[in-house]
């Protein structure tokens, strides 16, 4: 598609949204991995305009703060009171050059289906017919409430925009309606904004005024029908918030596997708009994917997994696991009942287990850490084996300490490694060890105490139980047994062979 590029975008985000409910300022609330504003930056920038602006009025230090963060060249402009949308583009208008020209785009923050070619097709249209104004438009089977458009002698032009409520019953019966998103003429915008009154029931200065000034003036005002009618949709309450987010969802599942991912079950499957997945990626049910995961060619992810800015290798499976920030390597396993904490760093062929916690480490490549472990600060060389229900200590009550497991190494099963600690290649540790010292290579460490068997404390310390009638009753087979043995060794020598 040939590139028409706007000199400028102004993205209206300064409501108050006070049908959200909600303490956060609407524009912060996020579908598909970004919030509702992120969504109309990242579109409007797609576009590469000269100028892009921000128009930020309510809670507007966390909205600016979040902005600087999304994009940090965009432009904010303040309107201090909401008086209505002509108001907010004139504020808008004060972040750029006062003399600018060309095409200006405007569009709303709470939009964020609305994709950059629909914006493309606005201007192409727009620069066609040498509009001053041109309106994005949509056909709906239930126009009520929408501002109808009112067609211009000449096929393609807007005689006008008429609001619902001041609709004549033959004008409420068109179903064109203005979705709220324009592309001006510089010039045409700046006068029309100067001309605007607030003699109107609200009164509040509207955008679409300038629109009927345009065409007043003899200029040429065009539509353009989006055949999409999601993406003019906006939100303004949680109901709204819902029914965008899981069409957001639906078009990401839809766009990856028409690019060639598996993904068993749709309906409990959810990825953000942020989620990069390669070929031959398979999803099962009851998968989550958020932020910034990358997951590689051929890697199969849940069931009942919920991933966060992981980095996932080609062939790599992750089951019933719940992670963030971390790097698994290509062909790794992990899971079932796994938790990868931020830092976690598997190698190439390693495995992190059932019920096994990591943070801050790094396991090397085909390393094993199979079952109920907590490794945090580690770092596990090449082919080690941590043996069930060993424990890397690394907090002293103060501060976080490393341990270091050498290349082939072997943990036994139940023990603690208190760190700070090094355990060199070729390594043993005897099972139930308690580490305090380091290791060298090829030794092992045996560190507990020596086994004592007291004989005769249950019958002393737990009489009446039903562990002392067992233990007793085991002595006296054991008695009988004795006995039977000791009968057998004194036979009359004539009954012997």
């Amino acid at each position: 598609m040939t590139s028409h590029r706007p000199a400028a975008v102004v993205i209206m985000a300064a409501g108050l949204g006070t049908r959200m409910k909600s303490a956060t300022p609407k524009m912060l609330h996020e579908i598909g991995g970004r919030s509702l504003v992120g969504h109309a930056v990242v579109t409007a920038r797609a576009l590469s305009p000269e100028h892009l602006v921000v128009v930020v009025g309510y809670d507007r230090e966390r909205v600016e703060e979040h902005l600087a963060a999304v994009d940090p060249e965009v432009r904010t402009a303040v309107q201090e009171q909401q008086l209505g949308t002509g108001d907010a583009v004139r504020a808008g208008l004060t972040a750029v050059p006062a003399d600018f020209d060309g095409s200006v785009i405007v569009t709303s923050g709470d939009v964020p289906l609305l994709e950059a070619e629909t914006l493309h097709e606005l201007i192409a249209e727009h620069d066609k017919h040498g509009n001053a104004v041109t309106v994005l438009t949509a056909r709906v089977p239930d126009p009520t409430g929408y501002g109808r458009i009112i067609p211009g002698d000449e096929e393609g032009t807007v005689a006008g925009i008429v609001e619902h409520k001041d609709a004549t019953a033959e004008q409420r019966q068109i179903d064109e309606i203005n979705a709220g998103i324009y592309v001006f003429d510089a010039a045409t915008l700046r006068d029309g904004l100067s001309r605007l009154t607030t003699d109107n029931a609200q009164g509040e200065l509207y955008l679409t005024d300038v629109v009927a000034i345009a065409r007043s003036d003899g200029k040429r005002v065009g539509a353009h029908v989006t055949p999409d009618t999601m993406q003019t949709e906006g939100v303004n309450d949680r109901v709204q918030l819902a029914t965008l987010r899981a069409e957001l969802n639906r078009r990401t599942l839809t766009r990856h596997m028409r690019d060639g991912v598996t993904i068993v079950d749709p309906n409990t499957t959810w990825v953000d708009s942020t989620v990069e997945l390669a070929r031959d990626v398979t999803l099962l049910p009851n998968t989550q994917l958020h932020g910034a995961t990358t997951i590689d060619e051929g890697a199969t992810i849940g069931p009942d997994t919920t991933l966060t800015n992981l980095k996932v290798g080609a062939g790599a499976t992750i089951i019933r696991t719940h992670g963030s920030d971390s790097e698994i390597g290509p062909k790794a396993s992990v899971g079932p009942f796994a938790y990868l904490r931020p830092g976690t760093k598997l190698g190439v062929k390693g495995k992190i287990g059932t019920f096994v916690e990591t943070k801050n480490s790094t396991i090397g490549d085909g390393a094993k850490v199979p079952h109920l472990t907590y490794a945090g600060d580690a770092t596990i060389g090449d082919g080690a084996n941590i043996g069930a229900g060993t424990i890397f200590a690394n907090y002293d009550g103060v501060a976080k300490h490393p341990t270091h497991v050498g290349k082939h190494s072997f943990i036994g099963s139940n023990s603690v490694l208190v760190a700070p600690r090094t355990i060199a290649d070729g390594a043993y540790l005897a099972a139930g060890t308690a580490l305090t010292e380091d290791v060298g290579p090829g030794e092992i460490a045996v560190a507990r105490g020596r086994q004592r068997n007291i004989k005769g404390w249950v019958a002393r310390k737990r009489a009446g139980t039903k562990t002392a009638a067992a233990a007793e009753a085991a002595l006296a087979q054991q008695a009988q047994q004795a006995q039977q043995g000791e009968d057998a060794g004194t036979a009359p020598d004539d009954q012997q062979s």
